[in-house]
């Protein structure tokens, strides 16, 4: 377990933080050209790709809160961007925001040592299961080629990841 009052720890969670700051820049700045340009479904593939460098550094460092969070950020990223629901693919865009603010928040609590946060995650894991269910079709989760074993692997991921939502401090 990461020791965030271990100095030497510290000053490898804050290089983690400024990274994690401009990942997270990078994902709103996706969305955000997502939301300007709804056909351009690339860019929900990128936002996965980013938050998935995030996701790997907070695995490593065992902040597994925020991995988790990145996980289902990337799986929702590629599992949208193949997706040809208009509609559908704007209702993820505004989940990957709030997930973004999450991810952002968990970040800042960290940087500053602290635990409490005030998002509802009741609403936000529900709106999470409901997407979920509306991508279980879709035949991949991540860059690599999946087979249909594979996907529904996937799929069960995000529906653990999402039903660990309740443990978020």
């Amino acid at each position: 377990m990461l020791d965030i009052n271990d100095p030497d720890m510290f000053e490898i969670v804050i290089e983690f933080c400024e990274e994690s700051d401009t990942l997270i820049e990078q994902c709103r700045d996706n969305l955000e050209n997502f939301e300007d340009e709804p056909t351009q479904t690339p860019l929900l593939e990128k936002y996965g790709q980013i938050i998935d460098r995030m996701m790997g550094a907070a695995s490593t460092l065992g902040l597994d809160e925020i991995a988790s969070l990145c996980k289902m950020g990337k799986i929702i990223g590629y599992k949208s961007s193949q997706c040809d629901q208009q509609a559908l693919n704007e209702v993820a865009c505004g989940v990957l925001f709030d997930l973004t603010d999450l991810v952002e928040t968990l970040v800042t609590n960290l940087r500053e040592k602290k635990d409490e946060h005030d998002f509802d995650v009741p609403s936000f894991s529900s709106r999470l299961q409901w997407l979920a269910e509306k991508f279980k079709h879709i035949e991949r989760a991540s860059c690599d080629f999946q087979d249909d074993a594979q996907e529904a692997q996937s799929s069960q991921e995000l529906d653990q990841l999402i039903s660990g939502l309740d443990k978020l401090k």
